[in-house]
């Protein structure tokens, strides 16, 4: 048998444990993982991060490896401009947690991949989630953003400094709060009716779209109903669990459920099932 063909690029993503990483190990952008020689690099040649974290079942990361990650053009701005490195958020849940924070401070929104652009100390100062190659239907592409980054950084360099020590320092004052108290029955009555406040009462679950299933919340409700007996609790349990069923978030070929419906119907799933829904869906 012919020995396979050796790949065209390898970087240091090849001798790490995680499949996640290694997935992007012959990729031409020059992942470091993340550690002590990414920064130290980055400190060194004085450029800014270029942080990507993802997952093995993310289907964005994976459109935006392919589309990007692997291109040739796209790795070759990301690694003439940055210190680039890869994570993944199953293997160091504390960076993704700390960074997706960031992330949804900045713009309101959160999601995988995730991608945050920092200074060398680890301060950000960009973060976003999917981007595409090129810039189309009003979304920027990273051909159009890493330049205007390099730019950024070259010119107004004390500028962005300035800016990721407010972010920074705005995520830590955000962070700190009060210790809590005990949960009385007032505090379990505001969370029940903002919950039923928010319940579709046409297609069962909680808000629009996209809908998650929030196993967490039907186990809250049930609980609500067996210590008020509110029948109206133990109803909106039922006819989620229910639409979730007969829906198409529900897998009826393979069993198990999809991550979420991409309707307010439960029609269409976003195609993945992970497993710790599977194990909360059961004890809902």
């Amino acid at each position: 048998m012919p020995a396979a063909p050796s790949a065209r690029f390898t970087n240091r993503l090849a001798g790490e444990k995680s499949p996640y990483l290694r997935q992007h190990a012959h990729n031409p952008v020059d992942w470091f993982p993340w550690g002590a020689e990414a920064f130290a690099r980055a400190r060194a040649e004085q450029k800014p991060i270029f942080l990507s974290v993802g997952y093995s079942t993310c289907h964005w990361c994976h459109v935006m490896a392919h589309e990007s990650f692997e291109d040739p053009e796209v790795a070759g701005l990301i690694n003439k401009t940055f210190i680039p490195i890869k994570v993944d958020r199953e293997e160091r849940p504390d960076i993704d947690m700390f960074y997706m924070k960031i992330c949804q401070m900045m713009t309101n929104t959160g999601g995988w991949p995730l991608t945050i652009l920092m200074t060398p100390d680890k301060q950000p100062f960009f973060a976003g989630t999917y981007f595409q190659r090129e810039t189309k239907f009003g979304r920027t592409g990273l051909l159009d953003l890493i330049p205007s980054v390099k730019e950024l950084w070259d010119k107004h360099n004390t500028e962005v400094l300035s800016s990721a020590s407010q972010i920074t320092e705005a995520l830590y004052n955000q962070s700190r709060s009060e210790p809590g108290g005990e949960i009385g029955q007032a505090e379990l009555a505001l969370a029940y009716n903002q919950l039923r406040e928010n319940f579709d009462k046409e297609h069962a679950g909680f808000g629009l779209a996209p809908k998650f299933p929030i196993p967490h919340t039907l186990m809250f409700l049930l609980r609500y109903w067996k210590q008020t007996n509110d029948i109206y609790a133990l109803e909106m349990v039922k006819k989620t669990l229910e639409a979730m069923r007969r829906g198409g978030i529900y897998d009826h070929i393979g069993f198990g459920f999809h991550r979420y419906s991409t309707d307010p119907v439960w029609l269409v799933p976003h195609f993945e099932k992970m497993l710790y829904d599977q194990a909360l869906i059961s004890m809902a």
